[in-house]
């Protein structure tokens, strides 16, 4: 298909200027009587005639092509409708400092950052949002199928950034205001945290109530162990020791109120086995329509036109040069 159709009946110039060459060679030579023709029996026409044809030519396929190119020749777009399984997912994440503990190898965040990024790179369909909590929440990323900015985000992840505590009502709450914009029919948060709800403004039971209400699973996971911990800060200056506990009653609470499922990590392995758990639960199957990418295909054109008038150029100047 042509993105400019109309620019090719320019090509209906070329008649005229054809017919206007076959007059000019058949009309336009100079003449001398003679008595007979008898000498120039059976001679032929000099060879550069022939070039001056040739040339001719070479000038109609430079314009031609050239016009050719102008049109922007593309090729079709071609549409696949196709299922395939998709679904949209938030993934709200604990960053308290108690998150600094390293039960988890190097530490909690960075073990949990670490499956974050694989379950996202396996997720190829999916729309993924991302939001973090501790005292308060904030959605670090929308809805996107954007997989390279959404590893950059959970990589820029550090704790302190936020006031520390855990407001597990928060997390769900702006979680569930990110993926309530998306369009799949599946819909699920997977929420991680060490501790118990003890800040925010939302109560977490709030928070599934309204999940459930607008048909969202949560998936919780317990992420450590529980009783005394060492934390020691991101540049290793100092450490102190605390007490945790995960509330794994209001956990379970959560995810059964949504249809979801509760998890248990304790450490790295076990946390890698609960996103493989997810990452096979959560798909579901949507229709999609692939559009092929539109090919631009004016430049074989342009060149042809360029070579065909370099090749003019060349006979015109050697072969056929004039002499004043």
């Amino acid at each position: 298909m042509m993105l400019h159709p109309y620019i090719l009946f320019s090509l209906l110039l070329l008649i005229p200027v054809i017919g206007w060459y076959i007059w000019k060679w058949k009309g336009g030579d100079p003449s001398v009587g003679v008595s007979s023709i008898a000498p120039f029996k059976g001679r032929r026409a000099n060879f550069k005639v022939l070039l001056m044809h040739v040339c001719f030519g070479l000038q109609l396929v430079a314009i031609a092509c050239l016009i050719v190119a102008l049109a922007r020749p593309q090729t079709h777009d071609s549409t696949n409708t196709s299922n395939i399984e998709g679904t949209d997912i938030v993934i709200a994440l604990d960053i308290s400092s108690s998150m600094l503990a390293n039960d988890l190898q190097p530490t909690r965040v960075d073990a949990a950052k670490d499956v974050a990024r694989k379950f996202v790179g396996q997720r190829a369909n999916d729309n993924i949002g991302l939001v973090v909590f501790s005292g308060e929440s904030l959605s670090l990323m929308p809805l996107t199928s954007d997989k390279g900015a959404l590893v950059k985000a959970i990589d820029n992840i550090q704790t302190g950034d936020l006031n520390d505590g855990t407001a597990i009502g928060d997390g769900l709450a702006s979680a569930i205001n990110r993926i309530a914009t998306g369009s799949a029919k599946s819909k699920s948060i997977i929420l991680l945290t060490d501790g118990t709800n003890n800040a925010g403004d939302v109560a977490p039971t709030t928070a599934a109530r309204i999940a459930k209400q607008k048909g969202i699973r949560i998936y919780t996971i317990g992420v450590g162990t529980n009783g005394s911990i060492r934390i020691t800060d991101p540049y290793g200056f100092s450490s102190t020791t605390m007490e945790t506990k995960i509330d794994e009653a209001s956990l379970k609470n959560i995810a059964s109120m949504t249809d979801g499922k509760f998890f248990r990590a304790t450490d790295s392995r076990m946390l890698r086995e609960v996103f493989a758990e997810i990452d096979s639960l959560e798909k579901s199957k949507i229709k999609v329509n692939t559009f092929s990418q539109t090919e631009e295909n004016f430049m074989p054109w342009l060149l042809a036109s360029l070579c065909a008038f370099a090749f003019f150029l060349v006979l015109r100047y050697t072969v056929l040069r004039r002499i004043p």
